[in-house]
């Protein structure tokens, strides 16, 4: 009798044990540890960037946040998402002067998002210190998807995939508001354009033309006319390879500004009229040009630069001083010249960026983490 009850004890032992592997391996199958997504980039673009330590990129986040960049129900009424604005086909850009969001047409063009992994101030006025804020804007703004996150996260309740895909990405805590700009954050640092024919020159491994090379040499030349050097002074704020520095300038657009530029942010005089440098990433592709759209083309801008600089206060003094003639008051590049640098500007031109179904509309796709 004392050994069938030993026996039958252990019996339930054993159940309660095999029991217990399954919930925890059930558990573990369904709450595993995201996946970290390894960022690949050219060595040259360097390592000067910040991920916040509270949301690091993984496999499980970025495709919950590219599901989301395509998502019309973060928008009042269903109709906008982030990519109406940022066109993949157009590096991620929009291919208006301004866009038109819910609230009618944005007060500003939409950059391209190539490489914001680098970038440390976001929108034309710098005002956003981060991707997630960055996210927040658009997203609620009125003019642009004019929906509270909170509204946001009750229309993804409502679908059974977004609540998996929270889960997987952010585990237990559910679909929440910061999960929403955290995903979206990190599919943005993974748009990163780096296979251009001017990458491949940069590894050795394409010969540009001869006019390509001319241009290159006046993109990365600052003039010297007393020393007979003539370039188009373009390296003061787009030198790097990945032509992008963290600065904000007036370029000589007006001398009474409609827009204060980054002035309305910081509320400093001497910020009127200054702008974000953008990358100049796919530029050729990226049209119209300027925080307002006002150039369609390149050679609009080249020409803008060349000989329409307007003079104001805080014209950044890399242009104001600019001149390839002693004494002259702008650029004065040749005919020759500027087409020249318009051959080397599409060199920057990354068609696989554009084309990569790791950024498209995962709706259109079977992938899935």
């Amino acid at each position: 009798m004392f050994r069938d009850s030993t026996n039958l004890f252990r019996i339930q032992v054993a159940l309660l044990v095999l029991l217990l592997s399954i919930t925890f391996f059930s558990f573990q199958k369904n709450h595993s540890t995201p996946e970290p997504y390894v960022l690949n980039y050219p060595a040259y673009f360097g390592n000067r960037f910040t991920i916040p330590a509270d949301n690091p990129t993984t496999k499980e986040g970025v495709y919950l946040g590219r599901k989301l960049f395509y998502e019309p129900r973060l928008s009042r009424g269903n109709q906008f998402s982030c990519a109406n604005c940022h066109l993949q086909q157009r590096a991620f850009a929009d291919e208006t002067s301004l866009s038109m969001g819910i609230g009618g047409l944005t007060s500003r063009n939409s950059m391209s998002l190539a490489n914001l992994l680098w970038v440390r101030h976001f929108f034309w006025d710098g005002r956003a210190a981060s991707l997630e804020a960055q996210a927040v804007i658009p997203l609620t703004d009125q003019r642009e998807m004019g929906q509270s996150l909170a509204e946001s996260v009750l229309k993804l309740k409502k679908d059974s995939e977004y609540v998996q895909l929270f889960d997987k990405a952010f585990g237990s805590s559910g679909i929440t508001e910061a999960g929403i700009v955290k995903a979206i954050a990190q599919f943005e640092r993974t748009l990163i354009s780096s296979n251009s024919p001017y990458d491949h020159y940069l590894k050795g491994e394409y010969q540009p033309t001869e006019q390509e090379l001319r241009g290159l040499k006046l993109f990365m030349t600052s003039p010297s006319p007393s020393k007979n050097i003539r370039g188009a002074n373009c390296a003061q704020c787009h030198g790097t390879p990945r032509t992008q520095i963290e600065l904000f300038h007036n370029n000589g657009l007006d001398s009474v500004f409609k827009d204060k530029g980054r002035m309305a942010f910081t509320g400093q005089e001497i910020d009127r009229g200054r702008f974000r440098v953008p990358t100049l990433r796919n530029i050729a592709v990226t049209a119209p040009y300027m925080h307002d759209g006002r150039f369609k083309t390149l050679e609009e801008v080249v020409d803008h630069y060349n000989e329409h600089i307007v003079p104001s206060a805080t014209l950044s003094t890399f242009i104001s001083d600019a001149t390839n003639a002693p004494g002259g008051k702008s650029l004065l590049l040749t005919a020759q010249e500027k087409n020249d640098l318009v051959s080397f500007l599409h060199l920057l031109t990354d068609s696989t960026f554009m084309t990569n179904p790791e950024f498209s509309d995962p709706r259109l796709q079977s992938k899935r983490p």
